[in-house]
């Protein structure tokens, strides 16, 4: 599992011209919160996936050294399979390392229920679905996780 983290101000994912997932930090009482592009490969599992949820809630990248879990912060989940693009050949990408949907959208929800589970504020994109992320980086902050 790849997850791209991104520290935000805000943040939203829209369908179809619709708002599916917003975050607002300051709503919250947080300076910041978090947009987590999460891609899913054929040897995940559901072990893997509640542990890197932990590691990104505990993540120590928001303001004064806190994690998300200090600070109560919200947290925008979003599938995507193009972390696992290989590149090496050609100038077409190679999907064949990403999981299929079948595969990956349950591991994907298991991700979000898991920050959810923890005390996170979870808000999330929708599988599949041609997407719009909109998102304001602080700092700008974007780390790759990987489990």
């Amino acid at each position: 599992m790849r997850v791209l983290v991104q520290r935000v101000t805000r943040a939203q994912v829209s369908v179809g011209g619709e708002v599916v997932g917003s975050i607002d930090p300051a709503a919250h009482g947080a300076p910041h919160g978090l947009v987590a592009l999460v891609g899913v490969t054929h040897t995940d599992t559901v072990a893997t996936t509640k542990a890197l949820a932990d590691k990104l809630f505990r993540l120590r990248i928001l303001e004064g050294e806190r994690s998300a879990a200090d600070l109560g912060a919200p947290v925008l989940v979003i599938s995507q399979f193009t972390l696992y693009a290989d590149t090496a050949k050609g100038r077409r990408p190679s999907w064949s390392a990403a999981a299929p949907g079948s595969v990956a959208e349950p591991l994907v929800d298991v991700f979000a229920d898991t920050l959810h589970e923890l005390g996170a504020t979870v808000a999330t994109g929708r599988f599949g679905a041609h997407m719009h992320v909109e998102l304001v980086n602080d700092g700008p902050v974007t780390l790759l996780l990987e489990g």
